[in-house]
């Protein structure tokens, strides 16, 4: 997929208003019915699509259970259109906030104060802040996958095809994001364990073009760079674009983590090497089920791990 097509995307997506109104009722209608509100990232990233395409489908087959309120914000970095979100969650008095906050740390005030007005918050997809929850005293069970050990995982079958000493990048996530950080120790964890020589490692804050302009840049300053690992599909869509304009997708690996439907592609074409599945589609709906055990009394607000798994274009052809 070209990087034009990606930008076009997310610039169509972003340009509206991304907030839902709830499946199966709206928003004023009083309910005996819990109502449980997803607040995702940007839906402007095919992850984040693909998680609160999974949600609907979900409460589609419960529709008895709970009705779902989706909301969406346009790019990864509007941390206060987030804060806004829980706010109106918050004043429409739903049952339960299942959240992947876009900052680790900046959402934890309005989910708590969420939580202080009998809301159930469930935290998912990105972790909250351990040091910033303490401070505030506040709890939140988190349902989502080790993105440490997925991530590693990724980097080291992306070892197996490099020898040590060659020169790597490393592409991160949002540096106020916890699954980012988490993603960047792990490849960390597998470049240093083979003896892989990281010459650099930055932000492309999880988007498409930044990725693109910052693979472009080291590739020109490291001619020899023999592989980029991106913490997350969005930007390992960048890098291949950067990689091809600079005729040197052939002589550089490319990794991933999110196994979008774009990223598939990108691995059965032989221009992407890997990714990771923790499984999007079902994320939320981990998330869901979650908050309503507690709705019920049937969960103790304790974390809960859910599945990541590694993707090549051997394991999609398998399938």
């Amino acid at each position: 997929m070209k990087l034009q097509l990606q930008i076009t995307l997310a610039l169509s997506l972003g340009g509206f208003l991304i907030g839902c109104k709830p499946t199966g009722g709206s928003d004023s209608k009083p309910s005996s019915t819990p109502r449980v509100a997803l607040v995702m990232k940007s839906l402007a990233n095919e992850f984040f699509l693909t998680m609160e395409n999974g949600a609907r489908a979900h409460q589609q087959a419960h529709a008895a259970q709970y009705e779902l309120l989706a909301n969406g914000i346009k790019d990864e970095l509007d941390v206060s259109r987030q804060i806004d979100l829980v706010e109106q969650m918050i004043a429409q008095k739903v049952n339960a906030i299942v959240i992947a906050p876009a900052d680790s740390k900046a959402l934890v005030p309005v989910c708590k104060k969420a939580q202080q007005a009998g809301i159930v918050v469930v935290n998912i997809d990105n972790k909250f802040d351990a040091a910033v929850l303490a401070e505030s005293g506040v709890k939140f069970p988190f349902v989502g996958p080790d993105n440490r050990e997925g991530a590693k995982a990724v980097g080291d079958f992306l070892a197996k095809k490099l020898k040590a000493g060659d020169k790597v990048l490393i592409v991160e996530g949002a540096p106020n994001a916890f699954n980012g950080i988490q993603r960047k120790l792990g490849f960390e964890d597998a470049m240093k364990a083979a003896g892989i020589n990281i010459v650099s490692s930055q932000s492309g804050y999880w988007e498409t073009d930044k990725a693109n302009q910052l693979v472009a840049a080291v590739a020109t300053e490291h001619p020899d760079l023999k592989a980029v690992l991106c913490a997350n599909d969005s930007m390992a869509l960048g890098a291949v674009a950067a990689l091809r304009a600079a005729g040197k997708l052939d002589r550089v690996l490319v990794v991933g983590f999110d196994n979008i439907a774009a990223a598939q592609q990108l691995l059965k074409e032989g221009r992407l090497l890997a990714t990771a599945d923790q499984h999007g589609d079902q994320l939320a709906s981990f998330g869901i089920e979650f908050a309503l055990e507690m709705l019920n009394g049937k969960a103790a607000p304790n974390d809960r791990e859910t599945p990541v798994d590694l993707v090549t274009a051997e394991s999609l052809s398998a399938k």
